[in-house]
């Protein structure tokens, strides 16, 4: 994807948070309909393999990696609508996983650039809480500059 609003985003030097479809649109592209993504991370966006519904709605817990910048609980649980998740092509960007059928990637962070396959915006207070600790980081930088 090159051109305008593609070209600010890969050479943001500030904080960067895509949310379902945002974090998909980060990868180098997409088994759906052979999108394009932005190459933020390298990977692609494959369907969710042995799910047993299609798409994937509802509440579901997450796996979170030790120390995860996004996360204060290591088994929150949050509301997805989806049915592909991103394969990263590095597993030490993700940060949380979950299942629905088998395990896929729910969340990936390099940087400062950060991705959730969930929705944060309708999980509560748990979503609530991602959200606040990423305005944290968009604080911190801007002082920092």
């Amino acid at each position: 994807a090159a051109g305008g609003f593609a070209d600010v985003l890969t050479s943001l030097e500030a904080p960067l948070l895509g949310i379902c479809v945002g974090m998909q649109v980060m990868f180098e592209g997409s088994d759906e309909d052979g999108a394009e993504g932005l190459g933020l991370f390298a990977g692609r966006v494959r369907q969710l393999v042995d799910a047993p519904t299609l798409p994937h709605i509802g509440w579901n817990d997450l796996e979170v990696t030790p120390g995860a910048y996004l996360f204060e609980d290591s088994a929150p649980v949050v509301y997805f609508v989806h049915s592909y998740a991103p394969e990263p092509a590095d597993p030490s960007v993700v940060t949380a996983t979950a299942r629905h059928g088998s395990t896929f990637s729910a969340a990936v962070s390099a940087g400062m650039r950060h991705g959730v396959q969930f929705h944060p915006e309708r999980s509560g207070p748990v979503g609530l809480a991602i959200l606040a600790r990423f305005v944290e980081l968009c604080r911190s930088k801007a002082r920092a500059a």
